[in-house]
């Protein structure tokens, strides 16, 4: 402080280059500008605009692994998102394996959404030659599940 009361003007920068910092730190984002003046003391804060979130990666599945050891292969996809489940209970027998052939509606697990089990059902007529995910595993709508090879009745 000065004889007259008031900070000098090193002090009064640094105080607001020190409350910026704090501003700063409590407000988070990116800072697009600051402007800081000394005489009549002043500053200036502008964040940038939130960058735009990135569109969510559902547009096109990345290829499972059956695709590439089973051509032809379809994969019957989670309708909704949740966690999978092989059998009808811990403990018991899942409802196909690799091998099995299944017919177009056709039970291949069950999927907990909001605490609701939903059957998963085969839409196509086939052999299943992969389960695709782990039992009790978390999947997203489109999620490949079980890979089934289509054949004709």
């Amino acid at each position: 402080m000065t004889e007259r009361g008031h900070e000098d003007t090193g002090t009064a920068v640094a105080r607001m280059c020190e409350e910026a910092a704090a501003l700063l730190g409590a407000a988070g984002g990116r800072l697009a500008r600051l402007r800081v003046v000394s005489g009549d003391t002043e500053v200036e804060l502008e964040w940038a605009p939130p960058a735009p979130a990135a569109p969510p990666a559902h547009d096109a599945p990345a290829a499972a692994p059956a695709a590439l050891e089973h051509p032809g292969a379809h994969h019957v996809a989670s309708p909704m998102v949740g966690t999978f489940y092989h059998a009808p209970e811990p403990g018991a027998a899942p409802f196909v394996v690799p091998g099995d052939l299944v017919e177009k509606g056709a039970r291949i697990g069950i999927l907990e959404a909001m605490k609701l089990m939903n059957p998963v059902e085969s839409d196509v007529r086939g052999r299943v030659v992969e389960i695709l995910v782990s039992d009790g595993e978390s999947v997203d709508y489109g999620r490949p599940l079980v890979a089934v090879l289509p054949e004709n009745p």
